[in-house]
C-alpha cells in the first residue's frame, strides 16, 4: 500500500503503481500544514495493522501565502510550517519504522501569472499586490528540505527541479501557482524515480493475486486456493 498525502490526482490516474499497489490519495485543495494535522490520524491511523510502504507528503504552496494579502487565511509561518512537517514524519514513523517517506517542496510560483489570473475573475477590483511570490515560496522550499535531512527522510525539491526547464512559468503552471499536465508529469516523473531508487518499482512488486498465465483454465481454482491462503 502506498498512502499519499496531497498529489495531485492527474499524477495518481496514470501511476503503474495502481497495477500492483492500493495506492490512497488524500488531497485536499487549499490546506496547509497546520490543518492537515487535524485531519493526520484519520489518514494514517496508528493503529493500523497495514500502514503504507511509502508516503509522500506535499506541502507548502498554501502555507507560503503572504500575510496580510487577499489568501492570507492560508498562510503558515515558515517556524510553524517547519513544526508541522516535523509532526507529520514523526507520526507516520510511528505508525511504521519502515515506511519510505518523501517530502515535495511547493513548487515555483509566477506572480504574473496569478495576477493575471486574478484580473480574470475579478477585473478592475483585482488586488495589485501579489498573494504569493517565487521568493517567498522558495524559502517554504528550502525549509522544506532541510526538514527532509534533519528527519532523515527523501525530498524532492520542486521548486528548484521545475525552475531548470525554459519557459517554465506558462508550461508548467496554469494559473501561476497550479499545475498544468505537464507539470504534473515532473512531479509523476520525480516520484516514480525516487520510488524506484528505493526499491519499489512496480515492475519489481508481486501481483496480489496470480497473473492470468499461471492460471490453469481447467482446473483454475487450485492457484487460486494456493495464492488467497498465501495472502
Amino acid at each position: 500500500m502506498v498512502g499519499v498525502l496531497r498529489l495531485p490526482m492527474p499524477i495518481l490516474a496514470k501511476n503503474q503503481l495502481f497495477l500492483q499497489a492500493d495506492v490512497f490519495a488524500r488531497g485536499y485543495g487549499g490546506y496547509n500544514t497546520r490543518w492537515a494535522l487535524f485531519l493526520l490520524h484519520h489518514i494514517f491511523p496508528l493503529e493500523s495493522s497495514k500502514p503504507p510502504l511509502a508516503t509522500t507528503v506535499f506541502f507548502g504552496a498554501n502555507d507560503a501565502a503572504l500575510s496580510g494579502r487577499t489568501s492570507e487565511r492560508q498562510h503558515v509561518p515558515i517556524e510553524e510550517y517547519k513544526g508541522n512537517l516535523r509532526k507529520i514524519v514523526l507520526h507516520l514513523q510511528e505508525c511504521s519504522p519502515t515506511m519510505l517517506i518523501v517530502l515535495i517542496t511547493p513548487p515555483p510560483v509566477c506572480e504574473e501569472g496569478r495576477q493575471a489570473y486574478a484580473i480574470s475573475l475579478y477585473g478592475e477590483n483585482a488586488s495589485k499586490l501579489p498573494e504569493r511570490t517565487n521568493e517567498a515560496t522558495g524559502q517554504y522550499a528550502k525549509a522544506c528540505v532541510e526538514i527532509a535531512k534533519e528527519m532523515g527522510v527523501r525530498h524532492i525539491n520542486m521548486w528548484s527541479k521545475m525552475q531548470e526547464t525554459d519557459g517554465w512559468r506558462k508550461k508548467f503552471l496554469s494559473d501561476g501557482l497550479h499545475l498544468t499536465p505537464e507539470g504534473n508529469a515532473v512531479v509523476y516523473q520525480e516520484v516514480i524515480k525516487l520510488f524506484n531508487e528505493a526499491g519499489l518499482s512496480a515492475d519489481n512488486m508481486p501481483y496480489d493475486f496470480p497473473h492470468h498465465s499461471k492460471i490453469d483454465f481447467k482446473n483454475p481454482q487450485s492457484v487460486f486456493q494456493q495464492n488467497v491462503c498465501e495472502l
